[in-house]
């Protein structure tokens, strides 16, 4: 069996962290602040980082350059996953988040995995699949969830279960305004044992039931999140192991929006970790997990 978790990860220091222009039409989690946003995200990284590491998860932080200009670099998963001996880079929607994946090459060289798949092409006929940002997976028994989404095209969610091995769960997901919601990993996380959804956001009652019926046959608990709590990153999790204990990552603000009954519920399988990176999910659109690019290797 795959393993689900790992305790190597990769995370990208931002050197010019912004407000993104060229996601914001697709991602309603971003909103503009009237403060230097910049130096406030590094000191929250750098916390992040440092909370991490000293919880026993080998983190390997690139500097990020400020030119080319890459707003949305301290979101590196949506740009490559791996798996075992293989590399996958994504099709990104942005244009300036295409640049990202330059930056990140060299520093995925020195892992030197054997097989390359490479999506990215994709981007010149407007089809995207951006990382386990689209993709939420269950390593363990190889599913993988997608909400479909300007980001997520089904033809390329089916494409990569095929490619992987994986059977794709496919399912349309919204806001409290019917915005179709831009990245799965906002409104659900796999973990071992338990699976955490926002299943309000799920609209279509069938694909809701096959939703729920594929995570309990796969062993899993459900903990049901509201749409409110999604829209306080609570969707946004991810969970490591550190060769002791498992160890689930969410921000503070996802923390705070959980009843204490949900958070029992977790604590049954994992601890908690809860870095403060109100800027950074605030400014970026995106949270604990999506700063993280997990490393996977035999």
């Amino acid at each position: 069996m795959t393993k689900l978790t790992t305790d190597t990860i990769l995370m990208v220091r931002p050197a010019a962290f912004a407000f993104n222009e060229e996601t914001s039409e697709s991602n309603a989690f971003q909103h503009r602040l009237d403060t230097d946003v910049a130096q406030r995200a590094v000191k929250e990284f750098d916390s992040y980082v440092s909370m991490l590491r000293s919880n026993g998860i080998t983190v390997d932080v690139l500097q990020d350059t400020p030119e080319p200009s890459t707003p949305d670099s301290i979101f590196p998963n949506n740009c490559f996953s791996t798996h075992s001996d293989t590399l996958v880079l994504y099709p990104m929607c942005a244009p300036n988040r295409r640049l990202e994946r330059d930056k990140l090459r060299k520093t995925l060289d020195k892992y030197n995995f054997s097989r390359l798949v490479d999506l990215t092409a994709f981007e010149s006929v407007n089809k995207f699949l951006e990382g386990t940002g689209s993709l939420v997976l269950d390593r363990e028994n190889l599913i993988a969830y997608a909400c479909i989404s300007p980001r997520t095209d089904a033809d390329l969610v089916e494409q990569w279960a095929e490619t992987m091995g994986y059977t794709p769960i496919m399912f349309n997901a919204s806001d409290f305004g019917g915005t179709a919601i831009y990245h799965t990993n906002v409104m659900m996380h796999i973990g071992s044992g338990y699976a955490v959804v926002c299943l309000d956001a799920v609209g279509d009652t069938s694909q809701r039931a096959v939703l729920c019926d594929t995570i309990s046959k796969s062993g899993k608990e459900i903990v049901n999140i509201s749409m409110e709590q999604m829209n306080q990153f609570a969707g946004n999790m991810l969970q490591l192991n550190n060769n002791k204990e498992d160890l689930l990552i969410m921000s503070r603000s996802a923390l705070m929006s959980l009843s204490r009954l949900q958070i029992e519920a977790l604590e049954k399988y994992t601890r908690i970790l809860a870095p403060e990176i109100p800027i950074i999910e605030t400014v970026g659109g995106g949270s604990a997990r999506c700063m993280i690019a997990e490393i996977f290797q035999d």
